[in-house]
């Protein structure tokens, strides 16, 4: 299944608070966990937030993943499939 999560960064974190964020996304990506592949990631320009497409099977590992971010982030998960073709119309 894939998920995109989108991840609006809270407008009152420290700057401290920000850092740990960033210590947070730096440690997930360095140990993506077994069980889940990290398709893309992006920034919005403005530093507002991120959007990741990440593909699992196991819903709860993405609970899991995306807990200690709580703290700093409102965070959307979607579920997505590909719409083969779009581009072509």
């Amino acid at each position: 299944m894939l998920y995109l999560i989108v991840n609006h960064t809270r407008k009152d974190l420290t700057e401290e608070q920000f850092a740990e964020l960033g210590q947070l996304a730096q440690a997930f990506y360095e140990n993506v966990p077994d069980g889940m592949t990290l398709r893309g990631d992006w920034g919005a320009l403005d530093g507002s937030g991120t959007f990741s497409l990440i593909e699992t099977e196991d819903r709860d590992l993405l609970d899991r993943v995306q807990a200690p971010f709580h703290d700093y982030v409102e965070m959307e998960v979607i579920p997505v499939a590909p719409l083969s073709g779009w581009l072509n119309r």
